[in-house]
């Protein structure tokens, strides 16, 4: 489990495609404080630590996973919101999440708001009956409030505002216009969209 709130950026400096893709990331963690075969969100992919060294950390990526995130994210040089998982006893600061991405958007717009910047992201349909707004979203491992969500003839779009701190902590503050990003919607809405649906069977 984690909860949205990024503690360091890290950065993908090898790749090596084994069976699986095999990355190092460079981290700023104190890796001695992290176990062999810990989790570790990745820009929202909970991943299992496989190696280690003094300031990086390496994970396996599944096909299954490169097939269901994010493209471009696993690119050598590219940067990654990173989060260890949530202890028993720390402060849940954002919101509920699990590392499991549930679908890919993408970025359709990027304009200033005040000292903050509106982001608009068109999302799967299949996740839009379970995003309203005022309701959590996780974008690229970032907790979010979604500000508003519109289902027009293009396809849902949410909006999110981005303040100036988690632009600067985390890879948000760069985003453009075309860039995929990894959604995971609020865990509560999966469940109830799961319930509902097998109600109506």
């Amino acid at each position: 489990m984690f909860t949205g709130i990024v503690t360091d950026l890290g950065e993908i400096v090898e790749r090596e495609q084994r069976g699986d893709l095999r990355l190092r990331i460079r981290t700023g963690y104190d890796l001695g404080t992290v176990a062999m075969g810990a989790s570790i969100a990745c820009s929202g992919v909970c991943l299992t630590v496989v190696d280690k060294g003094d300031d990086w950390f390496a994970v396996d990526v599944s096909a299954e996973t490169l097939s269901r995130t994010a493209r471009a994210m696993w690119d050598q040089g590219a940067h990654l919101n990173l989060e260890r998982a949530l202890r028993v006893g720390d402060e849940l600061g954002g919101h509920i999440v699990t590392g499991h991405v549930d679908g890919v958007g993408e970025v359709v717009s990027v304009s200033p708001e005040g000292d903050s910047t509106r982001i608009a992201v068109q999302i799967p349909g299949d996740l839009a009956p379970a995003v309203a707004a005022k309701g959590s979203i996780t974008l690229d491992g970032v907790s979010l409030t979604v500000n508003s969500v519109d289902d027009g003839h293009q396809g849902t779009v949410l909006t999110v505002n981005i303040i100036p701190h988690t632009a600067a902590q985390t890879t948000l503050g760069g985003l453009t216009e075309g860039r995929q990003l990894n959604v995971e919607i609020d865990v509560l809405a999966r469940y109830l969209e799961r319930m509902l649906k097998a109600r109506a069977q």
